[in-house]
């Protein structure tokens, strides 16, 4: 009995110690079995970030590329390789995908370089052909990106010229290489700057040359277009340059001109049928003042400026306001605007460009949605109970484009006497 006892004792104990046994092994197998899962779910996990990490190094890479390639052509001088290089620009632009377009950003690139919608190019014409006669009517255009505007303000003024001279060849020129390079690379539409324009004058014999600028005045812009003209003036018989919209210049603010007095009328009368009132009384009645945004210069001539708001206090229009993005004259700037429309009393505000074209100013600068454009800073000043934007260039109203033909008249009248 007693060795009974101690044989079932023996092989309790023997049982108890395999359990135990048993488990410990199957604890050490789950920890074996879960630190080797945890060692190679981690080194998943690192494997996926480092490449993740770098397949956005790569992106980044992609885009960078991108931005610098841009940046090479967003500059003021045309050289031998700038055609290549706007081709090449375009071809990596479209070889990145959507989320690598999205990381582009340069000195002066970023994704709405290529992927901003201002419009549809083909409606344009650049007006480089060749085969021009001996009559060539060159119309100067500082430029702008935006396709629509392009077609309907710049083109507007080039057909309205065209249909009034039809002996004359009109073409094209930009003084802007960036916005040329742009357009080019882009849209793969091909614009002349102005020693392009002239020597292709050259190259197709054209006699008399008539230069009629669609800038608004004889600022640096109208300089510079003039330099680039008296290089070439022995290679024609004649040559002759139109005004600018708004005529002479003046002494100080209180010289006025007829031009000045069109164009104040013209562009007044657009405003207030855009906005529903049947006279600019009508829109001061109700409250409404009209701001309308040039550019500005340091140039002497922006007492130009001043000069189109004393033309408007002529005609009676106490609602309307100049100002310029650039806010030189200083009267113009923004803050000074707003304070004029204040202390007016006018409770609503319509900002339209005094701009030939409806650009990157007027959509960005005037329009836009950043804090320092010109719609965010009148509604943030509170003084408004409304702000709306009317994005149109000068170079569509009808009556405008009348003022450039008068002025090419009087050029080609004054190198047929």
């Amino acid at each position: 009995m007693a060795l009974l006892l101690s044989l079932s004792m023996t092989t309790a104990m023997m049982g108890y110690g395999g359990a135990v046994a048993s488990a410990e092994s199957t604890e050490a197998t789950t920890e074996a079995t879960t630190e080797a899962t945890t060692e190679a779910t981690t080194e998943a996990a690192t494997e996926a970030a480092t490449e993740a990490g770098s397949e956005a190094s790569d992106d980044q890479a992609a885009a960078d590329k991108v931005a610098a390639l841009i940046d090479a052509i967003y500059v003021q001088e045309r050289t031998d390789d700038t055609d290549a290089q706007c081709e090449e620009a375009k071809a990596a632009w479209d070889a990145l995908t959507d989320a690598q377009k999205a990381l582009v950003e340069g000195e002066e690139a970023s994704p709405e370089y290529f992927g901003r919608d201002t419009g549809d190019a083909s409606k344009d014409d650049p007006r480089n052909q060749d085969e021009i006669g001996e009559n060539e009517l060159l119309v100067v255009s500082f430029g702008t990106s935006f396709n629509d505007s392009r077609a309907e303000d710049i083109k507007g003024i080039e057909d309205a010229l065209q249909e009034a001279y039809p002996d004359w060849s009109v073409r094209r020129a930009f003084t802007a290489q960036i916005i040329i390079n742009h357009v080019q690379a882009r849209d793969d539409e091909k614009i002349d700057n102005m020693d392009q324009a002239l020597q292709r004058a050259v190259d197709n014999g054209v006699k008399n040359l008539v230069v009629q600028p669609t800038h608004l005045m004889h600022g640096a812009e109208y300089d510079e277009m003039v330099e680039a003209i008296d290089g070439y003036k022995d290679k024609f018989e004649s040559v002759a340059i139109a005004e600018p919209m708004l005529g002479e210049v003046g002494d100080d603010a209180t010289v006025i001109n007829d031009d000045k007095k069109a164009v104040a009328q013209a562009i007044t009368d657009e405003a207030v049928k855009a906005a529903g009132y049947d006279s600019m009384e009508a829109a001061a009645e109700d409250g409404t003042a009209f701001v309308f945004m040039g550019h500005g210069t340091s140039h002497t001539a922006n007492v130009t400026y001043d000069q189109m708001q004393t033309q408007m206090e002529e005609l009676g229009f106490t609602n309307a306001f100049i100002g310029t993005v650039e806010g030189k004259p200083e009267d113009t700037a923004c803050e000074e605007v707003i304070k004029k429309a204040q202390d007016a009393g006018f409770k609503k505000v319509v900002l339209r460009p005094l701009m030939v074209v409806a650009g990157d100013h007027a959509n960005n600068d005037m329009a836009g949605d950043d804090e320092d454009s010109w719609k965010s800073q009148f509604e943030a000043s509170g003084a408004f109970d409304s702000v709306d934007c009317q994005i149109e260039g000068l170079g569509r109203i009808d009556a405008v484009e009348q003022i450039y033909v008068e002025h090419t008249k009087e050029a080609i009248d004054s190198i047929a006497k």
